[in-house]
């Protein structure tokens, strides 16, 4: 199963890193968070991802191209402008990187992505939030309940998407980013069937709005409830925090 990125917003919100990089390079630890996401996958053998490119999309796909290089030790002959490479440990990944448009919604770029997907079910989740998710329950809850999609079920303070969830798990409602608190909200870390691509017109197409608000009216979306570790990076407080708890060994979202 493949897994797809969104790493296309303009991150305003960061305005002090996302200047100069998209929000997916911001890193923590001395790694981009797009990276830690995808440790987080590959440590449970997801190893083929998509990603969506948007604002500065130019320096995630520098990034992959060299990246077998910069984790290599490389001997590099001037006189014939030869290299030799030793001792690489590069991951085993097959990344797609696909330029989605800079003004394109988050559903529109899903939509962009749709021919790589090859017809498949597939993972889905933001370039900036990290969580200590058990994606193999995720994916076994997905294919169990049969739906559309699944959503992961998060419980910090409620500044993002809420989940009316019943006592089977089904998600009744879907209000993006409401003003209470102590509700499960919208974690990202989907698991998606492709069916769910006709439930987005184009790339003005929120995700969060019209595609997973008539999921969820249609019964066709599920919550995966995780009360551990999760946590976005949408400000830069959430950085140093994040950066805090890597440099005391108390990244909770580490599980490779």
């Amino acid at each position: 199963m493949k897994v797809v990125i969104l790493a296309g917003g303009f991150g305003t919100r960061l305005s002090e890193e996302t200047e100069i990089k998209p929000k997916p390079m911001i890193e923590i630890g001395g790694k981009p968070i797009l990276w830690h996401i995808m440790k987080i996958y590959s440590s449970y053998g997801y190893n083929e991802f998509i990603v969506c490119l948007g604002y500065k999309g130019y320096i995630i796909k520098e990034y992959f191209a060299n990246y077998y290089r910069h984790l290599s030790d490389i001997t590099i002959d001037l006189a014939t402008n030869t290299k030799e490479i030793h001792n690489s440990q590069a991951e085993p990944w097959k990344v797609t990187l696909i330029e989605t448009g800079l003004e394109t919604m988050t559903g529109g770029r899903v939509k962009r992505i749709q021919k790589y997907t090859e017809g498949k079910p597939f993972m889905l989740t933001y370039g900036d939030g990290v969580g200590a998710v058990d994606i193999p329950a995720l994916v076994s809850f997905h294919r169990q309940h049969k739906k559309l999609i699944t959503v992961t079920a998060v419980q910090p303070s409620g500044r993002f998407g809420a989940l009316n969830i019943s006592d089977d798990s089904e998600v009744k409602s879907f209000m993006e980013k409401p003003k209470g608190d102590g509700s499960w909200i919208n974690g990202g870390f989907f698991v998606c069937q492709p069916e769910i691509f006709d439930y987005i017109a184009g790339d003005s197409t929120i995700f969060e709005h019209e595609p997973l608000e008539r999921l969820a009216k249609e019964g066709q979306m599920m919550a995966y409830k995780h009360s551990g570790f999760w946590r976005p990076m949408d400000t830069l407080r959430d950085k140093n925090e994040l950066n805090l708890l890597w440099d005391k060994g108390d990244a909770k979202w580490k599980v490779w």
